[in-house]
């Protein structure tokens, strides 16, 4: 248990400064969001979203998986004291991405006008070809988000976040107001993306210049050791490209997934409908606020562990990233679900009626958190079987592809949706089989089922009260989240979801917090006395 708690520790406070970076710069980028949304009309924040699209699409093709490779590299080597090949890895990583960024950039300023036809949008082509330098930003902002991950130290990725959402919240929606229109709103997103990708790299240099190796180190490769810096870089992309490959036909199926939905709303639903989807897919950050630091903490975690000599480890890594993970994520999701009406109802009024609807059904898909959704794809990764992670993306896409085509068609919106719920179940199925073949890891569904079951019940007292109520819809907002965090909290302790292991675990992996201990600390103390408590009736 040693190394895993020690494990959890870092884990937890990388994924801490994370999680406030993610939270300030949200919120930031909600309001700028919230209030684009209110300058613009419906159609126009269709339109907005169709000539993010083409680039978006575009810009998956840019990775081929070198910043999945650069994170886990870069916490292998720092594991192992390597720090010249973290080093020349992150430099190599950095080459790769800015050359494939240039090269995409020019592609998607191109193929604007093919896509503004394809819409069958003319005043889309202007749009996208601003839109299209922010291929390259990304491609410097990626890189040091990566970095920063592998070597755990997402404060700056917070600092980068923060930078991007201040500029997008201020210039997209000050420009619009000038008069812009939509271009303006493009415009602002792009300016957002330089300023965080040159902060980025800033940050990288510094973190860079800091590396330092032991005196007795000699970690670089055989045929790495030569002056030609040129032949390193490539050597090294070489390495990077072929643990990233397979990941990157996975990310792109995925990426090019979500914009094959956006291209198939475009054609057969109504540009308001798709300015309500849109607003849904913005409001399901909250969510991402908890998975987000989970999801990326869990990467160079397992990138660490071998499983032949760390079996245990692995065991109990594996578990309590199931559990944590889900005790962050899922109560969110119901939350969500209850409280969507209201929610969207104080942000908006009635101007996006479909939203609420919209919002409550993509929450479902992150309580597949409690089943392992997110811990299996990053043990897989982490672990280098990458091969495996991409046949599972394949087949995931081989259903939602004509799947979607024919529920768009009759369902709309709705039909996006339910392939987005149900595409990816049958791999998940099998990741779960495979790993416990091959690792003899488990999923405490006894665990899970109490973590859904207790934000289930939550979230159907919630509901219950503030659909019966009159007030305000931010009051009814106000007293559906307290109904909630309280029937949650009593219901979790009454169901053993959270024990007394639990809180000594979190107590512990807390502890390298610091001063926002002392905020947990007496959280936690309280949660002990309530549990010794209901222990005592019974």
């Amino acid at each position: 248990m040693t190394k895993a708690a020690e494990m959890a520790k870092v884990s937890v406070q990388g994924g801490f400064h994370l999680l406030w970076g993610l939270v300030v710069s949200t919120v930031i980028s909600a309001f700028g969001t919230i209030y684009l949304a209110n300058v613009l009309a419906s159609d126009q924040m269709g339109l907005y979203s169709l000539a993010m699209a083409a680039p978006t699409l575009i810009g998956v093709f840019r990775d081929w998986g070198v910043n999945a490779a650069l994170i886990r590299y870069t916490a292998k080597y720092s594991s192992e004291k390597k720090i010249h090949s973290a080093k020349r890895i992150l430099i190599s990583s950095l080459f790769f991405e800015v050359i494939a960024g240039v090269a995409l950039s020019a592609v998607s300023f191109l193929l604007s006008g093919p896509f503004s036809n394809l819409y069958d949008q003319p005043t889309l082509a202007p749009l996208i070809q601003i839109a299209s330098f922010t291929i390259l930003m990304n491609a410097f902002l990626t890189v040091a988000q990566s970095a920063f991950t592998g070597f755990e130290r997402m404060e700056f990725n917070s600092i980068t976040l923060i930078f991007q959402s201040i500029t997008k919240a201020l210039i997209a929606p000050g420009l619009v107001i000038l008069g812009l229109g939509v271009f303006g709103a493009v415009l602002g997103v792009t300016v957002s993306f330089l300023i965080a990708g040159v902060t980025g790299t800033v940050f990288v240099w510094v973190l860079y210049r800091n590396l330092t190796p032991s005196p007795s180190q000699s970690d670089l490769p055989q045929n790495l050791h030569s002056g030609n810096r040129r032949r390193e870089i490539i050597e090294n992309v070489k390495i990077l490209l072929k643990y990233g490959v397979p990941v990157s036909i996975g990310l792109i199926i995925v990426a090019f997934q979500t914009q094959f939905y956006t291209m198939l709303m475009g054609i057969y639903v109504p540009i308001d409908e798709i300015g309500n989807y849109s607003v849904a897919v913005s409001f399901v950050v909250l969510i991402n606020f908890f998975q987000t630091p989970a999801a990326t903490m869990l990467f160079p975690a397992f990138s660490k562990l071998e499983p032949k000599k760390e079996r245990e480890t692995l065991q109990n890594v594996y578990q309590f990233s199931i559990k944590y993970a889900s005790l962050l994520v899922v109560p969110m999701a119901f939350l969500v679900m209850a409280l969507s009406e209201p929610a969207v109802s104080t942000l908006f009024g009635n101007k996006y009626p479909n939203t609420p609807l919209f919002l409550s059904l993509l929450a479902i898909s992150y309580v597949f958190t409690a089943f392992g959704n997110l811990s299996t794809e990053n043990l897989l990764v982490g672990q280098g079987k990458t091969a495996l992670s991409m046949k599972l993306t394949i087949l995931s896409a081989a259903i939602a592809f004509p799947l979607g085509i024919v529920l768009v068609g009759q369902l709309g919106v709705i039909g996006i949706i339910i392939t987005i719920l149900t595409s990816g179940i049958p791999s998940l199925i099998i990741k779960l089989h495979w790993i416990q073949k091959h690792y003899g890891l488990k999923v405490d569904w006894v665990s899970s089922g109490k973590i859904v079951f207790s934000s289930s019940l939550a979230a159907a007292a919630a509901f219950a009260l503030q659909s019966q109520l009159t007030f305000s819809s931010w009051i009814n907002l106000i007293i559906g989240v307290a109904t909630f965090a309280l029937a949650f909290l009593t219901i979790s302790l009454l169901t053993r979801t959270i024990d007394q292991y639990d809180i000594d675990n979190l107590r512990q992996m807390t502890t390298s917090l610091g001063p926002i201990n002392r905020i947990i600390k007496p959280i936690l103390n309280l949660l002990e006395k309530l549990l010794k408590l209901i222990s005592a009736q019974k």
